[in-house]
C-alpha cells in the first residue's frame, strides 16, 4: 500500500511533468501551432488582426481552437453578454457569430 505522502509526491510530479494534462488549453495551443506550421491553418495573430477590430467596443477575452474542425473561436464580452465568433482557420472566413 502506498502511503499518502508518497502518493501526493507522485501525483505532484505527474502534474509538473505533464503541463498539457494540467491545462487543456496548452494542448489546443500545441495543436493550433502544429496545424499552422504544417500550412493547414492561418496564424492566430492574422485571424485576430482581421476580427478583433470589427468587434468595436467589445473586450477580447481570447481564443480557443478546435483541431478537428480547424476552427478558431474568438471570445468577446459586450457589457454582460459573451459573444463567440467562429472563424475557419484555413480561410479566415467568419463561420458564425453568436
Amino acid at each position: 500500500m502506498v502511503k499518502q505522502p508518497v502518493l501526493i509526491c507522485i501525483l505532484a510530479s505527474i502534474a509538473v511533468l505533464s503541463p498539457v494534462a494540467a491545462d487543456p488549453r496548452r494542448g489546443e495551443q500545441n495543436e493550433a501551432r502544429q496545424d499552422m506550421r504544417a500550412g493547414k491553418v492561418k496564424p492566430l495573430r492574422e485571424i485576430e488582426a482581421n476580427i478583433v477590430p470589427r468587434m468595436r467596443g467589445m473586450q477580447y477575452l481570447g481564443p480557443e481552437y478546435d483541431p478537428t474542425a480547424q476552427v478558431y473561436r474568438l471570445k468577446f464580452i459586450d457589457r454582460d453578454r459573451v459573444i463567440f465568433v467562429d472563424v475557419d482557420g484555413r480561410t479566415g472566413v467568419v463561420l458564425r457569430q453568436r
